[in-house]
């Protein structure tokens, strides 16, 4: 009755189905588990966001590598911007993601040692070799306050560290990169700068991270376990239809190859 699932038609589709169920399940968990890793970043970022702001120096230090633990943190510095030693990071974008570069800009701090501030966003210059024209930040002594990030690399950003950038260019933002260049020591990660809010708006400062989505990585496992859950349900679907038509075809052959009664 069921021979014809030995036809190679039949073990090629039972073959599939045998595998999809279980990849489907396993992705099912991979979305889920980016549900959980986006529930614990938001519980993250709302804990560090609120707590209260502590020096910089308090946190992080030259050649200090900036834990999961403390991205967001609020933090504070008081010293005097080196526009000398300013750069730019090219291929990023603003809130209305418009492609322009970030302006990086060395703080000296009154207490000593550097560490670097991402004052935020500006269009690009009118041709990549040139090097745009960026507001200059206050003069003088100046506090400022703002989210302390990791170091970017090439692993962690999926950004290519490009050679032979134009002068004062660079595609990530990395304070051992900077420390290089600069010749002295420089705090490790970085300030991603949320006050004094510059003047005219620009740079446009970064905005603050999203803690309140949970985006739509549970609805997607869910569906990837239906998809699961529906394919032996329309595996057995065929069998039994093709069981019928079979069943079907049999006795329509089987009533054509029947002599007919003879007349009166």
């Amino acid at each position: 009755m069921y021979r014809f699932l030995l036809t190679r038609q039949w073990v090629f589709l039972t073959l599939l189905v045998l595998v999809l169920i279980p990849t489907m399940v396993e992705l099912g968990f991979w979305q889920f588990h980016r549900h959980e890793h986006r529930v614990e970043q938001n519980a993250l970022i709302e804990k560090n966001l609120e707590a209260d702001p502590v020096p910089v120096s308090r946190l992080t230090s030259p050649g200090h590598t900036v834990p999961r633990s403390d991205y967001w943190r609020t933090v504070t510095a008081t010293g005097t911007f080196d526009t000398d030693h300013e750069v730019v990071v090219r291929r990023r974008t603003s809130r209305d993601d418009r492609i322009g570069v970030l302006v990086l800009t060395p703080l000296d701090l009154k207490g000593g040692g550097t560490v670097l501030v991402n004052r935020g966003w500006i269009p690009a210059a009118a041709t990549q070799e040139a090097y745009p024209e960026v507001p200059a930040p206050p003069a003088g002594e100046v506090t400022v306050s703002g989210r302390l990030k990791a170091d970017e690399t090439t692993g962690a950003s999926g950004i290519k560290d490009l050679q032979g950038l134009p002068d004062r260019q660079v595609m990530l933002i990395n304070s051992a990169q900077q420390a290089h260049l600069l010749g002295r020591p420089v705090l490790g990660g970085y300030l991603e700068l949320t006050g004094p809010v510059p003047e005219g708006g620009s740079p446009e400062t970064i905005a603050a991270p999203d803690d309140g989505s949970i985006g739509p990585h549970m609805a997607y496992a869910v569906q990837w376990w239906l998809f699961a859950a529906a394919v032996p349900v329309g595996w057995v679907i065929l069998v039994r239809r093709e069981k019928h038509d079979r069943a079907t075809a049999a006795e329509e052959s089987e009533d054509a190859g029947e002599p007919q009664p003879a007349s009166a």
